[in-house]
């Protein structure tokens, strides 16, 4: 038999260039590559194969006066007597910048309006706005004189003395985990949520009031991120440089869009300030770094949503909690979300089939969403 050497050569030259080929793009694209595959592959090999933490608290413990350090500044706004003689289901807190009237106002008006609640679901709920001061110093009289107009009519802004920024979202989470402890400590659940998220009120009243009755501890519950390693590219929003974080996954942590914790927890996440260090400026991150050294874990809840929008439909609203990225809409889709006729959308046979189908083709996408994971169409 007679080899065919120029074949050989044509087979090698294609090889040759196929592997060149692979090559070029594996090294244009291997940022991408390596944040999105090869970075969360580490993060969970290193979450579940070594699966302690304990070494992280201990790098980001200090003592207390350096711990008090992190979030000693005076209040501008404050309301302490908020949650007094009252039995109050849940302490809301909505982290929200200086120059954002028109979502306060809309929250106002809508899944945070207390006097609704009260009336319409018959329970206690507090909601207060945290803020720190505008940073750019040309604006910040002006907008502080409103600040102070607004809080004369509304009486539910808390303020202190540090600057609204990203970078300070960690003092925030400070603020209001010891202003609960020290004005509403009697608060049966404390919710976190930032300015553009819809909260569907009567579903989580109805869900926390459950939780509740059934003398429910321990309880961390949100959009779950497990093993996510930290951003390393310093063009990211959320980079991470090693020498503040040099590990390659972050403990189980929720979503900081909006998270609830219960009573005896939001005292331990307290107890946890009291000695780590703040200066890790991703809250939720934090958050998880307080949490880890209290003993305590996340659960999912497959209707607290992470980035991502939920899908306008009645058989989305029957189950939905919360929604991130609503601005403009918020009045609109309350007025969707609440309406009486969805109630029972879902009952029956039929009903069930029905909008499990819905849901089905709304979350069930090939494609990443970050909003209800695709098992909540089955939920």
């Amino acid at each position: 038999m007679f080899m065919n050497f120029r074949r050989i050569r044509k087979c090698q030259c294609l090889q040759l260039i196929s592997m060149c080929f692979v090559l070029s793009v594996l090294t244009l694209c291997w940022e991408q590559l390596d944040h999105h595959v090869v970075r969360h592959m580490k993060s969970y090999s290193y979450r579940y194969l070594v699966n302690s933490y304990d070494f992280i608290n201990k790098s980001f413990s200090v003592s207390p006066e350096e711990a008090e350090s992190f979030c000693s500044f005076p209040y501008l706004l404050n309301h302490h007597e908020k949650c007094n003689g009252k039995d109050v289901l849940l302490l809301l807190f909505v982290k929200s910048s200086p120059e954002n009237v028109e979502r306060r106002q809309a929250i106002r008006s809508t899944w945070g309006n207390e006097s609704y609640i009260q009336e319409e679901l018959g329970v206690t709920v507090r909601m207060v706005f945290a803020l720190g001061v505008h940073p750019h110093p040309h604006q910040k009289a002006s907008i502080q004189q409103e600040l102070r107009r607004e809080d004369l009519l509304y009486k539910d802004l808390v303020q202190q003395d540090f600057e609204d920024t990203f970078h300070n979202l960690t003092v925030k989470l400070l603020l209001q985990f010891r202003w609960a402890h020290a004005n509403c400590a009697h608060a049966s659940f404390l919710m976190s949520a930032d300015d553009d998220i819809f909260i569907h009120m009567p579903n989580l009243v109805r869900y926390l009031q459950g939780l509740k009755a059934n003398g429910v501890q321990d309880f961390w519950a949100g959009h779950v991120h497990r093993g996510a390693p930290p951003i390393r590219r310093k063009d990211s929003k959320y980079y991470m440089p090693y020498e503040m974080y040099q590990w390659p996954s972050y403990p189980d942590y929720t979503a900081g869009a909006g998270y609830v914790v219960s009573g005896d927890v939001a005292a331990k996440i307290y107890q946890a300030s009291l000695s780590l260090n703040a200066t890790l400026y991703i809250d939720d991150v934090f958050m998880g770094i307080c949490a880890k050294s209290m003993g305590v874990s996340p659960q999912e809840h497959v209707y607290f949503s992470g980035e991502g929008k939920a899908p306008y439909h009645p058989c989305i609203y029957e189950k939905m909690i919360t929604s991130h990225g609503h601005v403009a809409d918020v009045r609109h889709l309350w007025k969707m979300a609440t309406n009486p006729k969805i109630e029972g959308i879902s009952s029956g046979i039929m009903g069930k089939l029905y909008c499990t189908a819905v849901k089905v083709m709304l979350l069930c996408k090939p494609y990443y969403m970050n909003t209800y994971p695709c098992k909540a169409a089955f939920s």
